[in-house]
C-alpha cells in the first residue's frame, strides 16, 4: 500500500483536441508540466469528436495502442501520472468505449457510463457505455476516482466512489458550449465537491466549441483555480489536512441515513 501523503500537486491542461490523432500524440509531450503528480488532459484528447453525430469508430484504438503508449512515455519521462481520454476499440466497431486512460505511477482505464443523450446529443448512437463499475487509482497516496464529462450530471457516481474511498475526483470533459452551460458546469462540479466533502479536479476542451472553465474545488465548495474559455494550464496544491477538516466541519458522510 502508497504510504498516506499530505499533497497531491495537480495540473489540469485546458487544450483543444484536433481530428488527426498523430498531431494530438505529438502534443501530449509539450503540453505536460513537469513537477507534478497528476496531469489531467480533456476527454477525448487522442481525437475531437468532430461534427456532432458524426462516425468516430475509425478513430477508436485499442488499449496498448498509439496514443495509450505515447502517453505512457510521456508521463513516465515528466516522472507523473496522466489521465486522458481516448476512443477505445469495444466489440462493436462502429460504437467504440469512451475511455479514460491513466498511466505513469498508476494505470488504469475507465469507459464512460453516462453517455450524452442530452441537449440535442445521442452520444449513444455513437459509442458504447461502460460497466457501471466506480474505478479509482492511487496517486502519491490520494485515493482519485474517475468520471468523464456528462458523468458529473449524476451524483450517484460520485457517491460510489467516495464510498469506496475517493479523496479527490477527476472529471475530464469536452462540455459542449451553450447557454447556461458555463453555469451548470461550475454548479455541478462545486456541488459534487460539497456534498461528498471532496476535491474535485475538471478539465475541460477550451471554447468556443466546448466552455473551457476548468477548475479545481476544494471539499467545503470554493475554487481554488479556475480558467476562463482559452486555452490554459491550472495548477494547484490538494492538502490532506484541508480535506480532514472539511470532514470534520462538515461530517455529512458520517451523518448519512440512506
Amino acid at each position: 500500500m502508497t504510504p498516506t501523503s499530505n499533497e497531491l500537486r495537480i495540473a489540469l491542461v485546458q487544450e483543444a483536441a484536433g481530428l488527426d490523432p498523430a498531431g494530438n500524440r505529438a502534443r501530449l509531450e509539450a503540453a505536460t508540466p513537469a513537477g507534478t503528480d497528476l496531469v489531467v488532459l480533456p476527454e477525448a484528447f487522442a481525437r475531437d469528436f468532430g461534427d456532432a453525430g458524426s462516425d468516430v469508430g475509425p478513430y477508436a484504438e485499442p488499449l496498448d495502442g498509439p496514443f495509450d503508449r505515447e502517453l505512457a512515455r510521456v508521463a513516465e519521462l515528466r516522472g507523473t501520472t496522466l489521465v486522458a481520454g481516448m476512443f477505445e476499440t469495444s466489440a462493436d466497431p462502429e460504437r467504440p468505449w469512451n475511455t479514460l486512460l491513466v498511466r505513469g505511477a498508476a494505470t488504469a482505464s475507465y469507459r464512460k457510463i453516462h453517455l450524452y443523450d442530452s441537449f440535442g446529443y445521442r452520444e449513444s448512437d455513437r459509442l458504447t457505455a461502460g460497466e457501471t463499475e466506480p474505478v479509482l487509482v492511487d496517486v502519491a497516496g490520494f485515493s482519485v476516482g474517475l468520471m468523464t464529462c456528462y458523468d458529473l450530471r449524476f451524483p450517484e457516481l460520485a457517491r460510489a466512489l467516495v464510498d469506496r474511498g475517493a479523496e479527490v475526483i477527476v472529471v475530464p470533459a469536452a462540455w459542449v458550449a451553450g447557454p447556461r452551460k458555463v453555469d451548470h458546469w461550475r454548479t455541478l462540479v462545486r456541488a459534487r465537491a460539497i456534498e461528498n466533502t471532496v476535491f474535485v479536479a475538471a478539465a475541460g476542451q477550451p471554447g468556443p466549441r466546448y466552455t473551457g472553465h476548468s477548475l479545481v474545488v476544494d471539499p467545503m465548495g470554493d475554487v481554488l483555480a479556475e480558467a476562463e474559455d482559452g486555452p490554459a494550464v491550472l495548477t494547484a496544491t490538494l492538502r490532506r489536512d484541508v480535506l480532514d477538516e472539511a470532514r470534520r466541519t462538515n461530517p455529512s458522510l458520517a451523518n448519512r441515513r440512506l
